[in-house]
Parts: structure tokens; sequence; C-alpha cells
């Protein structure tokens, strides 16, 4: 197997990993979301640290401007999670997942804003269509009772693509991945454990054990997809992420009966038909280039 075969098959695991969290998060019932943010990086901490400890990575930054950026990713990836999280105990499971994959449209956004990367008018051109597309997916009217969740999802899916353009930072600055795992783990459960602590709920066993597979999920989606990316470049595999979407309508038709309303199916097809125009163009791009 080539690594591009590879890389595709690792990040299709990766969607489908994401996706086994986001149903497990949503099994494990009514508890509040920090007390099912801090399980879920408890769980992923352990297994980052056990990574870090394995392959001798230090816990710490190179530089000071590192460290500041690291927080910054901590910080956004912690507010998208729970942005995230909230949005999948009330929204159908699907809906929730596509507004978390707007976060590649701003982390386009954010890399031109803070990374000073070139934006052109296609790149404008289709951030655009993705976010009407999640509009469609929000329904901005007072008569949507989910509209809140609605709009915790989209911004998550903002807090997140602030988080991966730090991630892009990090990684071109010699900070690897297992320590920014970590790290952002540690600090997501620090700012939820005075939540967990004011406001605990009590859990069946039946409940931990679906934040522990949560936490097993996004794990395994975490290391699954830092491998695929180093196995081939984004532009090669990244539309193939969007196959969490199918997986996360499958397991919530399957386990809790969701059904995506007609402007809900009509958001996704925008939102992945701009990551496939993406795609393509990326790929020309590249092949022109090498040509």
């Amino acid at each position: 197997m080539n690594k591009r075969n590879k890389a595709i098959l690792l990040i299709i695991l990766s969607a489908f990993s994401f996706a086994f969290m986001f149903a497990f998060v949503r099994l494990s019932g009514d508890l509040p979301t920090m007390q099912k943010v801090f399980f879920r990086n408890f769980v992923a901490l352990f297994f980052a640290l056990g990574v870090m400890k394995k392959k001798h990575i230090r816990f710490g930054c190179a530089t000071r401007k590192n460290s500041m950026v690291l927080f910054t990713r901590s910080l956004a990836g912690s507010l998208g999670m729970i942005g995230n999280f909230y949005a999948i105990d009330v929204l159908v499971l699907s809906d929730a997942s596509i507004l978390n994959k707007m976060s590649p449209f701003f982390c386009v956004l954010f890399s031109f804003i803070f990374l000073r990367e070139k934006l052109k008018l296609f790149n404008i051109v289709t951030i655009t269509g993705a976010f009407i597309g999640a509009l469609f997916v929000i329904k901005p009217t007072f008569a949507n009772a989910d509209l809140f969740a609605s709009l915790a999802g989209f911004l998550g899916g903002m807090a997140a693509g602030l988080a991966y353009t730090c991630v892009r930072y990090l990684g071109q600055h010699g900070e690897k991945g297992p320590m920014i795992v970590a790290y952002f783990s540690l600090f997501s459960c620090l700012i939820t454990l005075p939540f967990l602590i004011i406001d605990f709920h009590p859990m069946s066993i039946l409940q931990v054990l679906c934040l522990i597979a949560a936490g097993f999920g996004a794990a395994g989606g975490q290391f699954a997809i830092t491998a695929a990316y180093s196995n081939a470049p984004a532009r090669e595999i990244s539309i193939f992420d969007y196959t969490q979407i199918i997986f996360t309508a499958t397991l919530g038709f399957l386990m809790f009966g969701d059904k995506p309303d007609i402007w809900s199916l009509l958001g996704y097809i925008i939102i992945i038909s701009m990551a496939m125009t993406v795609f393509i163009f990326s790929n020309k791009k590249a092949q022109t280039k090498e040509g």
C-alpha cells in the first residue's frame, strides 16, 4: 500500500472515530456539557502522555512565542469542544457534525489574519459558500427552537478553526503533535474542573463507560488524523474527512432515530460541495506546478 492510500484509510478511520465519539457523548445521557468535556479530555490526556513517554518527548515549548500560541490553541480548542458537545446533546448528530466541519474554512480565514497566508478570490468564494450552507443548517429564525445550540455548534467550528491554525503554526515551528495534544487535554481538564466540582452529576456505570468510549474515540481520531497528514499532503486527502458526516448520520439514525430536515440536507450538500471544490482545485494546481 502506498503512502497516499494509507493516508486515505487513516483519515477515514479518524472520521469514524470522531463519529463514534459523537454518538457516545450523546449516549452518555443527561449530564452537564462541562462534565462530558472533562472526562473526554481526561482519557485523551493519558493517551497523549503515554505516547510522549514512549517517544521521549518533553512537556514544554521551545520558545516563549510558541507557548503563547499553544495557550491560544488550547483555549480555542476547549471553547470549540464545549460548543460542539452542547450541540451534540441538542441537535441531530449530523447537524452538529457538519457545523463542526466548518473549521477548515475558518482555518483558511484565520491563517490569512494571523499567519499572513494569502487569501485569494477563490478562498473568499468557497468560504462564503460554506457560510451560506451553514445558514441552512442553523436556520437563524426565532421559529427554530434549537437556534442557540446551532449557533453554539457553529461558533464551536469557528473556535476549532482557530485552534487548527495554531496547530499549523506550532507544527511549522518544531513542536511535536503528542505534546500539543497532551497540553490541550490537560488545559481543558483544568478549565472544566471547577464546573465539575460545583455541578457534578453522579453517573451510572453505563454513563462512565460511554464517556470512556468517547475518550477512546477522540484519542483514536486525533492520532489517526495526525498519522494521515504525515503520510500525504492535505490537498490529496482532506476531502475524505467529510465521510464523518456519513458516519454520524448513520449512527444518529440507527441509535437515536435522528432525521435531518430538507434544509439541513441542502446545507450539507453546499458545504461538502465547497470542500470538494477546494480539494479538486488544490490538486489541479499542484499537478500544474509539478508538470
